[in-house]
């Protein structure tokens, strides 16, 4: 997790350190040239710093995250990576006030105020100090840091335990399957006859769905009707010869003069051997857990013949590899349904002996409980394993049902389920770490909008540029890449086939937000009653109050993101205090608040990129708005605003700008647009607009947009 900090560091430092930013910082500091340099010449040592001690997080020994020597030593990382970023959003800050100070006082008169040395001096002095805590903590890692040397790293361990799992699986008996009867006889029907259409054969779902459970049962039974079997865990760490040498192992298992003879093979002859043994027979080889479409690409020339009759069973959570089954059969396995969730919870929750019967007056307690399962047979069958134990009371039932998040968070008994969800998490490329914790944020069953998701990644920073792509088709690459690995669900597409809706399955959501909470990356408040509450990361998104009115919030100073979903506030006092004291804001979503006034105060939000006001009771926007130079959305949909300010046109960098409103009386309503002065032709980075009343100037100035 400490690499998401310190990635999202690194590309503020970049930020900073760009060439247009760097001029100019040089126009604008032209009397302070020297200490300017020492400044930027710090930023870039503590990124190429903060750049290798991402590269060694990425690859670190997942066995090590449980480690409190290592935890600490992550701890001191994150704060640091925090700190830099804090140093580099105040240069933003300052650069950008006296950017606009200066070209509206300063630059004309050649003078320039004594603080701006001062604030200089006092950044460099910080990120000086930053330079010092970066280097004693790569001292203290070798110091008191133990890292698994490279014979026992994660590549054995994961394979061990992937290993451990898919064994577990294999072993599962008749009696405890539940709502496989349909899929299996599909993919036996998959594995009958001689088509070679279907000789490639994929299981497509997310962890926990019971592929490699499915794929054992009916490898089980029907091996005996080939020549040969054999079955092989990858895991996400891949080797090739290591898969090639455990198939042979497999194939030639009672054959010890063969095996003895393949020892010593380089892997060209093993891959060669292996070929000319397999295109005699008909065969069927299980590949368990296949993570890269490069595993199956690797694979394919060895292992699929053209001998009637051979089939190849994949297993994975990558909908890029089950693609690559396209000459076969995909089956992509789905949630349990509620009957089949509540047959399995009970086979597992209630002894043989009483024919596994739910007593009545824990039948209630038990369908919540089994419900907050969502239909995963893993979590199901262990959550249940779970109650077998306990005390059949009420009282002990309903504080499971209360607590269930956290135990399967923090419980011993649980740890198959994490380990299984988290595998998905660990190895997500980091820049997609930081979009899925982010979807974490919003409540239970949260339904996102594509655009309006890709609007707020772009807003933090977590999108990288690609080449000639725009930022948000970068974005919606990384969607689409969270869909096909089964991070988030696909829940809708539109009339052309794009995706559009999503949402998040509740228990990746409930393991990731306590992620999100223990890295202050960000936290989220439910049915709050109380009227204040405590900041403990950069990102807040307030779900609802049960009554009366937030009145402070503890840490409101490192605050980088505000969201407010719809009537989550009765009442918000807040708005003035989040200007003068978040100065680092990026993005500020107050979706429905029941405000009528924006204060002058947020004008000095220089890093402000989005600003989200629809459904409130705005009528005007303050002159200052015209400050929020890196503004890229401003969402006024709905208010009471009939036109905008001519210092809209000023935000250059604007990318998305809603202006619709609603007019008429009772149910005699319809849309219109705002009134937008001239300069519209200045938004040159203008994708949307939505929408504006027109006219001739406006209508006019529509023709410069590109």
């Amino acid at each position: 997790m400490a690499e998401i900090v310190i990635l999202l560091a690194i590309e503020k430092i970049g930020v900073a350190l760009a060439n247009g930013a760097a001029n100019q910082a040089t126009t604008l500091f032209v009397k302070y040239g020297t200490q300017l340099l020492e400044l930027q010449g710090s930023m870039d040592r503590v990124v190429r710093e903060l750049r290798l001690m991402h590269d060694f997080l990425c690859q670190m020994d997942i066995r090590n995250r449980n480690k409190q020597a290592h935890e600490s030593w992550l701890e001191e990382v994150r704060k640091v990576a925090h700190l830099m970023e804090d140093m580099v959003d105040e240069y933003l800050y300052l650069v950008g006030r006296e950017r606009y100070m200066g070209c509206c006082f300063y630059l004309k008169k050649g003078f320039k105020k004594p603080r701006s040395l001062i604030s200089l001096n006092q950044i460099a002095f910080k990120v000086k100090e930053i330079e010092k805590d970066l280097l004693h903590l790569s001292e203290t890692k070798n110091r008191w840091v133990r890292v698994n040397d490279v014979d026992s790293s994660s590549s054995n361990y994961i394979v061990k335990s992937s290993q451990e799992l898919a064994d577990t699986s294999r072993l599962i008996d008749d009696e405890d399957l539940v709502g496989v009867d349909e899929n299996r006889k599909k993919l036996k029907k998959c594995l009958a006859g001689d088509d070679m259409q279907c000789s490639v054969v994929a299981l497509l779902g997310m962890g926990g769905l019971g592929k490699t459970t499915l794929a054992a049962n009916v490898y089980n039974k029907v091996r005996e009707e080939f020549q040969c079997h054999a079955w092989v865990s990858i895991s996400q760490i891949y080797s090739r010869e290591d898969v090639l040498r455990n198939i042979t192992k497999e194939l030639f298992k009672d054959n010890s003069s063969v095996l003895s003879s393949t020892v010593g093979m380089d892997i060209m002859s093993l891959k060669e051997m292996l070929k000319k043994f397999l295109e005699k027979r008909k065969y069927l080889i299980i590949l368990d857990d296949v993570w890269t479409p490069e595993v199956f690409d690797d694979l394919s020339s060895t292992l699929i013949q053209s001998v009637k009759g051979s089939r190849l069973i994949i297993t994975t959570r990558e909908a890029r590899v089950a693609a690559l089954a396209s000459q076969g059969c995909i089956l992509t396995l789905e949630p349990l349904s509620v009957d089949n969730t509540w047959s399995l919870f009970c086979k597992k929750a209630f002894p043989r002996d009483t024919n596994n019967a739910c007593p009545a007056e824990l039948k209630p307690l038990s369908e919540e409980i089994a419900n907050k399962c969502k239909g995963l047979p893993l979590v199901i069958v262990l959550v249940g394993s779970l109650l077998r134990v306990r005390e059949k009371t009420v009282e002990e039932w309903r504080e499971i049902s209360a607590q269930l998040s956290w135990e399967l968070i923090n419980n011993a008994m649980l740890d198959q389920i994490r380990n299984v969800l988290q595998l998905s998490f660990i190895y997500l490329p980091t820049q997609l770490k930081s979009c899925f914790l982010y979807c974490s944020l919003f409540p239970e069953d949260y339904l996102f909008r594509r655009k309006q998701l890709i609007r707020l990644w772009i807003a933090e920073g977590f999108i990288e540029e690609r080449g000639e792509s725009t930022l948000e088709e970068v974005a919606e690459c990384y969607l689409r890449e969270l869909v096909n690995r089964n991070m988030l669900q696909l829940v809708e597409r539109n009339t052309f086939g794009r995706m559009r809706r999503f949402r998040m399955h509740d228990i990746l959501r409930d393991l990731a937000a306590d992620l999100c909470k223990k890295n202050c990356f960000g936290v989220t408040y439910e049915d709050i009653c109380r009227g204040s509450l405590k900041m403990g990361g950069r990102r807040l998104v307030l779900h609802k109050l049960k009554k009366g009115t937030l009145q402070s919030i503890s840490g409101i100073h490192q605050l980088r993101t505000m969201i407010t979903l719809e009537d989550s506030i009765s009442s918000f006092t807040l708005l003035s205090q989040l200007c003068k004291e978040s100065r680092y804001m990026t993005v500020l979503e107050l979706c429905s608040l029941p405000i009528d006034q924006i204060p002058y105060a947020i004008g000095d939000l220089f890093n402000l990129r989005h600003l989200g006001l629809r459904d409130t009771k705005v009528k005007m926007l303050p002159k200052s708005v015209e400050k929020l130079s890196n503004l890229l959305t401003l969402d006024l949909g709905r208010c009471d605003i009939h036109e905008l300010p001519c210092g809209i046109m000023k935000l250059n960098k604007l990318r998305h700008l809603f202006a619709e409103k609603i007019v008429g009386w009772r149910e005699f309503k319809c849309g219109s647009g705002m009134c937008i002065p001239n300069g519209l032709g200045n938004l040159i980075h203008l994708q949307t607009l939505q929408a504006l009343e027109v006219h001739d100037e406006s209508a006019r100035h529509l023709g410069e947009l590109k």
